[in-house]
């Protein structure tokens, strides 16, 4: 069998203070006729990225919610990694397309996958991201219901690349993609789900962090605590752009000369070119001893992310490619400032000059950062109004409440009004 993540236990009702009544009633009402059902994610990885960190709440809600929930993950050698790497930069408008060799590679890991996968075990099988796509392949004759979740910004894939995943999308009961942009133009597709990710705001990285232990944190990384901090959470990644992220800060350092940044990520197994990044990365920062490049393999945890954002002046997600930007949420349910690519999903969430600034460059993501800098109370303000948009739309409530109305909606259940977004 595909190796089990642990994801411990959760409790819908320590959530019930966070969200509205009316919500929590809803996903009792829908949970009811799903007693039982038997539910499995699969993805590539059980650490780093949005997906692990959703799956890491979702699926012990789903268990709480009475359904019996397990998440696997795929195995994968580096070679494998590599071409799934290429798979999501392309589907994310790298113009590179594989080569036959890459693509059998692709097949024959998914196949071996697959050999060790019982789907006939589960009456709902989820494959998150396109490692794991072609796995639905080896199961032409299939007794569970099959969904697909895409993560990433599918606006403007490389066509060669997308047509060689197609077959294997095409056999899926469902697709879901966090917005409609994202849904592939082509014939014969399984029904088109909409809706955005969310965060949980339980879990350590976004539990309420006073500013003087956040400041604690920070000191021991070597920050100046008494001098304003720009940081970027994310990935090292070219999609990412902690380059430009850079380029920002040295204008912001001309006006403000006092001002420190932080670039924060994590590394994942199934991302072989983060290091590269990473390296890069360290290079373009130079000997600026302002300029702090972290990961968790520097020990920064969950509680160490939460501090560099709840201690920052302004948090900065300058993304070129985004498929949501789950650290553009937590920003905002922090009420910190957010600078933000015009990118993706992130425009789902940020509405600029009124919860935050969005920006198309590193001059624009300067002058805003020189904005928030010279006047942190109007600065607040945006904030605060975005995190009631949080509230309303993007915490972890809200998801599981999507998925049981999938699930009851592909058993044929009725779901009493409620509804999701079906294209």
């Amino acid at each position: 069998m595909l190796p089990l993540v642990n994801v411990g236990h959760k409790s819908l009702g320590d959530y019930a203070t966070l969200v509205s009544r009316g919500l929590m009633d809803e996903i009792r009402r829908l949970a009811e006729p799903l007693q039982g059902k038997r539910i499995v994610h699969v993805s590539a990885t059980a650490f780093g990225g949005g997906v692990a960190e959703i799956n890491y709440t979702l699926v012990p809600l789903m268990a709480d919610a009475g359904l019996e929930v397990e998440w696997r993950i795929i195995r994968g050698a580096e070679e494998f990694f590599n071409v799934t790497k290429a798979i999501h930069n392309a589907l994310q408008g790298d113009p590179r397309s594989l080569t036959p060799e890459e693509q059998e590679i692709f097949r024959r890991y998914n196949a071996e996958n697959a050999a060790e996968f019982a789907a006939d075990d589960y009456d709902y099988v989820i494959i998150h991201d396109p490692q794991p796509i072609a796995m639905i392949d080896a199961f032409p004759e299939r007794t569970a219901k099959w969904i697909w979740r895409g993560h990433i910004d599918f606006s403007t894939p490389n066509p060669d690349v997308m047509e060689f995943l197609l077959p294997s999308l095409r056999k899926y009961d469902d697709a879901i993609f966090h917005m409609r942009e994202y849904a592939p133009r082509a014939d014969d597709l399984p029904e088109i789900v909409i809706w955005p990710p969310a965060i949980d705001p339980l879990m350590p990285k976004n539990m309420a962090l006073s500013p003087q232990d956040a400041a604690y944190i920070l000191d021991q990384f070597g920050i100046d605590v008494d001098r304003p901090l720009l940081t970027q959470v994310s990935r090292f990644d070219p999609w990412k752009d902690p380059i430009g992220v850079i380029d920002a800060y040295r204008i912001v350092k001309q006006r403000f000369p006092e001002v420190q940044l932080a670039l924060v990520g994590s590394m994942a197994h199934d991302d072989p070119e983060g290091w590269d990044y990473y390296n890069r990365t360290l290079e373009y920062a130079g000997d600026d001893s302002d300029i702090y490049v972290l990961s968790n393999m520097n020990s920064v945890g969950a509680v160490e992310v939460n501090a560099f954002q709840v201690h920052s002046a302004a948090l900065i997600q300058k993304s070129i490619k985004e498929g949501f930007g789950l650290t553009v949420t937590e920003a905002l349910w922090k009420s910190k400032p957010i600078v933000a690519g015009r990118a993706g999903g992130i425009v789902a969430q940020v509405t600029d000059g009124v919860t935050g600034w969005l920006v198309n460059s590193a001059e624009e993501c300067a002058q805003a950062c020189i904005e928030v800098l010279r006047d942190p109370a109007a600065a607040r303000a945006r904030a605060l109004r975005g995190k009631e948009h949080v509230r309303r739309h993007f915490l972890t409530p809200r998801l599981l409440r999507d998925w049981l109305v999938l699930f009851n909606r592909l058993a044929g259940n009725d779901t009493g009004g409620s509804t999701i977004t079906v294209v």
